[in-house]
């Protein structure tokens, strides 16, 4: 192996190790049977959410892995493994968007990382379910409201009852 190639090699490693380390998620999948179709729409899907995505060799895969310390995935670097990296903004739009394409396409879901907490395919899809930040945010306040405006009309029906 020449010294050029061992390099590339370690810039590669460099590269997706800079990806983990920048991402608040990351989802593998094994993307065999895929047609280009449901490929470009998928990537279109995971691109306009905020989503890297990324055909990554298992063996470049596994060391980036063991160096951002997320050790015990070996058995996921089997197989054809792309990887989509989610932002700090929706770590959990990796999640969403492969589960459901996961659903529709040959793709399979391998596991996930979210805040450095590993996920098998199931874990993964349990997150999938979690509405986005903005929904979460509005049934927040629709929760907080709700005593205070029972608190309101009560009042209100007091105050009418005591004025008849």
């Amino acid at each position: 192996m020449s010294k050029n190639n061992i390099e590339a090699r370690k810039a590669y490693v460099a590269d997706v190790v800079e990806t983990i380390n920048n991402s608040a998620s990351a989802v593998l999948v094994d993307y065999r049977g895929i047609n280009v179709e449901q490929d470009t729409a998928m990537r279109k899907a995971l691109r306009e959410a905020g989503v890297t995505y990324r055909v990554i060799k298992n063996s470049a895969l596994s060391r980036a892995f063991e160096q951002t310390g997320n050790t015990g995935y070996d058995e996921y670097f089997q197989g054809p493994t792309a990887a989509a990296f989610g932002s700090n903004e929706d770590p959990l739009a990796p999640c969403r968007i492969l589960t459901e394409y996961a659903g529709k396409t040959p793709i399979g879901i391998k596991c996930g990382v979210v805040d450095g907490k590993k996920y098998d395919e199931n874990g993964v899809k349990a997150l999938a379910s979690i509405p986005e930040k903005p929904v979460l945010i509005a049934q927040l306040l629709g929760m907080l409201t709700n005593p205070v405006r029972s608190l309101a009309v009560a009042l209100s029906e007091i105050a009418k009852k005591q004025s008849a």
